[in-house]
């Protein structure tokens, strides 16, 4: 058994999983989850046979008196050597952030993604609230069905430990949002309609500022203000995705290989068509 760790948030911790569950589905081993089989109840990765609290409670004691080596995939770390931990281990820890396997992760991708559907209530939750927000414009379908003209924009807006975070580079102030919602109107002219749907971390974002900000229409601004899971579920049924270097964005387009604008300015004009890539292209490049 491999028992992935990490102390890191949601979707962090989800990626760093998923690597190593790559891993060990090549090779025939199976993984344990260890941060969601307590942590986060809000995917089908919870009521998997080996994701239970049990199995966490004995490899968290084991690792703790040392009866099971960890292999510790830290920044610098020699990457062949903490593998080859893994390799002449029955039973082992795998820890930390850089345990990277693109390729294998790509290869059972719709495994990872079966893995971390949501629970029904969240479904069922999200679906109704954009129904509700959509209403009297049709319901959309994908980035290429414009037939009914209405675009789903998911913008994520990411604060607090990002005031510091990289020096706070990527701190975007609700203009810079703002002004990217608008840029990315003015590459959809077409569209009657651009529900941006707004997912964030800091409660004081409010649907009446940033609609003064973008103006009314063809704009119209949706917060649910759910939970992590909830809005993380949100955005992975829009057609595209907006927002700073962030796991959160990341894994949202995953589900569905959304069109992912990662915003490492906040400059606006530098979204474009072609700046819109999906999954496989950012997944490679996690800042």
């Amino acid at each position: 058994m491999i028992f992935a760790r990490d102390k890191s948030q949601m979707c962090n911790n989800l990626l760093q999983f998923a690597h190593v569950y790559a891993y060990g589905r090549e090779h025939g081993r199976h993984v344990l989850s260890m941060r969601f089989s307590y942590k986060y109840p809000y995917f089908a990765i919870k009521h998997t046979r080996h994701t239970n609290f049990f199995l966490y409670l004995i490899a968290k004691w084991a690792a703790a008196i040392r009866l099971i080596p960890t292999a510790k995939f830290k920044d610098g770390c020699d990457f062949r050597k903490e593998e080859s931990v893994i390799e002449r281990h029955r039973h082992v820890i795998v820890s930390g952030w850089n345990v990277r396997y693109y390729e294998l992760f790509l290869k059972y991708r719709s495994e990872i993604c079966a893995l971390f559907e949501f629970n029904p209530v969240i479904e069922k939750k999200v679906q109704c609230y954009m129904m509700k927000c959509e209403n009297g414009y049709g319901e959309s379908k994908g980035a290429n069905n414009k037939n009914k003209g209405c675009v789903r924009l998911g913008v994520h807006i990411r604060r607090g430990d990002y005031d510091t975070f990289k020096g706070g580079v990527y701190y975007y102030d609700n203009s810079t949002y703002a002004n990217n919602i608008k840029w990315f109107c003015s590459l959809h002219p077409e569209a009657k309609m651009i529900h941006v749907y707004i997912s964030t971390n800091d409660p004081s974002v409010s649907v009446a500022s940033f609609q003064e900000l973008c103006g009314d229409s063809p704009i119209s601004i949706h917060l649910l203000g759910g939970n992590q899971a909830e809005d993380l579920c949100l955005l992975s049924k829009c057609d595209y995705l907006i927002g700073p270097p962030s796991t959160f964005s990341l894994v949202a387009a995953m589900y569905h290989d959304i069109p992912l604008y990662r915003m490492d300015t906040a400059d606006p004009s530098n979204q474009t068509p072609e700046s819109f890539k999906k999954f496989d292209y950012w997944f490679r490049r996690i800042i």
